[in-house]
């Protein structure tokens, strides 16, 4: 097997002007030759001025981070012309120092529209999958759907992958939304589809449709099925009331919005405290009933 040989560098480049030792010669022509003195002058100059060839990666690498949230490494490293690996290295804190030339390449770089080719956290994808399951679908159908294999699918279910490419998390999403409304026929082998997905406690479609975030890694089903306490609702209800305090409703228009569920008087002493920021003391009303 041959591989193919480097590109030699253009003409008028320091880099074909010096050549390297044991691989290429030095160019003599008169391009070569102007840029190579051109070069070391340069470095004569910054040498008697202080001048490093260096900086810290710290622009560079907050640039990464930044265009890294749509583009792969291999996109960016086509676009700048540094090398993924280099570019990983930065990305990660484990090279503290690059050429400014590295530098201007890595922060001439404009992200881009999202790349399929990135890999992106995998949550979302495994609760589709699993949702679909949930309802009777298998593997194979879900497979067929998203154009992947059966053991790819089986394996992001199982959550024993943490990321997949963003191509395949866009076809698993949109899979999900045209099975989701597909009728599953009731047999032996669906049936147990959903007998497993039920024993290991995967949601439904609908389930996640009225929690929503399915793509929230932070966000546990579990907690969300729980019943609430009584300070817990007293606390939801408090931050709804004065939301909607704040979008301009008035204390009965509120009291509509939540069908009844709390006293007139109390949608009124709460937005009460909300527009002038003082809570009431409650510990009076409670000494003054057992008066």
């Amino acid at each position: 097997m041959t591989t193919a040989a480097k590109p030699l560098p253009p003409h008028g480049s320091y880099a074909r002007a010096n050549g390297s030792p044991g691989y290429r010669k030095p160019c003599y022509c008169e391009p070569c030759v102007i840029e190579k003195r051109r070069a070391r002058k340069r470095s004569k100059v910054n040498r008697e001025l202080g001048r490093s060839r260096f900086t810290s990666t710290a622009r560079a690498r907050q640039h990464l981070i930044e265009i890294h949230k749509t583009m792969a490494w291999s996109d960016i490293a086509a676009a700048s012309g540094v090398d993924d690996r280099s570019l990983c290295l930065i990305y990660s804190g484990r090279r503290e120092r690059i050429s400014l030339v590295t530098e201007r390449k890595i922060l001439a770089v404009q992200a881009e529209s999202a790349s399929p080719g990135q890999y992106v956290d995998v949550t979302g994808s495994m609760r589709r999958i699993r949702a679909l399951m949930s309802i009777g679908h298998s593997g194979r159908v879900i497979a067929e759907a998203v154009g992947s294999s059966q053991a790819r699918i089986h394996l992001i279910a199982a959550g024993k992958q943490a990321t997949i490419r963003r191509g395949l998390a866009l076809r698993i999403e949109a899979a999900c939304e045209r099975l989701a409304q597909e009728p599953v026929e009731d047999n032996h082998f669906t049936r147990r589809v959903r007998n497993g997905a039920a024993r290991k406690g995967w949601r439904d479609p609908q389930w996640w449709e009225d929690y929503g975030h399915i793509d929230d890694p932070t966000f546990d089903p579990d907690k969300a099925d729980r019943v609430l306490s009584f300070h817990e609702r007293a606390r939801l209800r408090r931050e709804e009331i004065e939301h909607l305090a704040w979008c301009g409703h008035e204390p009965d228009q509120i009291l509509d919005r939540l069908n009844g569920e709390v006293s007139i008087s109390t949608v009124r002493q709460i937005v009460q405290e909300w527009r002038t920021g003082q809570k009431r003391d409650r510990r009076l009303n409670t000494e003054r009933t057992a008066a």
